[in-house]
């Protein structure tokens, strides 16, 4: 595999493998400690990144590697002047792989044609997040051992949120699951998400705007945060920033072994009381994130362990 641009580039097989792989790094950490000896990584980060960015970089030194990069863009020559497409064929010349966050939609499409080396999209604008919703699945399968048969509950800033669009894109291609997307009016999940992707499919969905009715009946509950870099108008965003709120309270109807997770970084979409319910999973999905970006890694690499 070339380029990871959008999370169906991978095939649920080879999802399954490098599910596989990340629990074989978690089970044993010192047999891959050298795997990537002598490679390296570029991460040129566009837009601002905690999480994405050090996973990818804690990821490639776990495995032996090298990193460099930048981590906004007026750290880079395309500050100058220099189109994204320059500028990754020269990094193309330095590094054997590269993760690239944009915030236009479509950049890494463009940013792979001229890398030379394998891409990975960590993330262009509003549209696509394959290696989180790595980690996401890696959550899921670890706490369920299975995505069949599951009823996914995604809450909050579903029109803008790539994390939601891209696990999605993943969980519809598992026999059985069900949707429930809960969100304001104002953000509600793409119309071409549903035409694209559901609707040839015959996979059964919901929108609506109550968490609370819709709780009892979801095995995951995928909440995000209302996303104030997305928004032109900063009066929208405070008018809706604070419509889902996740407390005890709010989980007193919920299944027993829901699994709550979240792409972070949260705002105050969950409480801080949730934290030590044994049902939350979001610093997990950290976790997972690094393990699966290694496994990728590996596989892009076509490194052999």
């Amino acid at each position: 595999m070339q380029n990871l641009i959008n999370i169906t580039d991978l095939s649920p097989d080879e999802l399954s493998g490098l599910i596989a792989t990340a629990e074989d790094i978690i089970a044993n950490p010192m047999k891959y400690a050298n795997a990537c000896q002598h490679k390296k990584l570029a991460t040129l980060f566009f837009e601002p990144s905690t999480r994405t960015r050090l996973s990818f970089e804690a990821a490639m030194y776990e495995l032996g590697g090298q990193v460099l990069g930048f981590s906004e863009a007026s750290s880079s020559s395309t500050s100058k002047g220099e189109s994204v497409a320059d500028t990754v064929r020269v990094v193309g010349c330095y590094a054997d792989i590269i993760a690239m966050r944009h915030p236009k939609e479509g950049a890494p499409i463009a940013a792979a044609r001229t890398a030379g080396v394998p891409l990975i999209n960590a993330g262009d604008g509003g549209h696509n997040h394959p290696t989180q919703t790595l980690a996401d699945l890696l959550t899921i399968w670890r706490e369920r051992r299975t995505f069949e048969n599951l009823t996914v509950g995604l809450c909050g800033d579903l029109k803008f949120g790539r994390t939601v669009h891209s696990l999605v894109q993943a969980m519809a291609r598992y026999a059985g699951v069900k949707f429930v997307f809960i969100s304001p009016e104002e953000l509600r999940i793409p119309k071409y998400i549903l035409t694209d992707y559901l609707d040839p499919a015959g996979i059964p969905y919901q929108e609506v705007t109550s968490m609370e009715e819709a709780m009892p009946n979801l095995d995951i509950l995928y909440m995000t945060r209302v996303q104030k870099e997305r928004f032109f108008n900063e009066a929208d965003y405070v008018r809706l920033k604070d419509t889902y709120i996740l407390t005890p309270e709010k989980l007193t109807n919920a299944k027993q072994d829901l699994v709550i997770m979240h792409p972070l970084p949260r705002v105050n979409e969950i409480s801080v009381d949730v934290d030590s319910d044994p049902r939350a999973h979001y610093f997990d999905q950290v976790k997972n994130g690094k393990y699966m970006r290694m496994a990728l890694i590996l596989k892009m690499l076509e490194v052999n362990v």
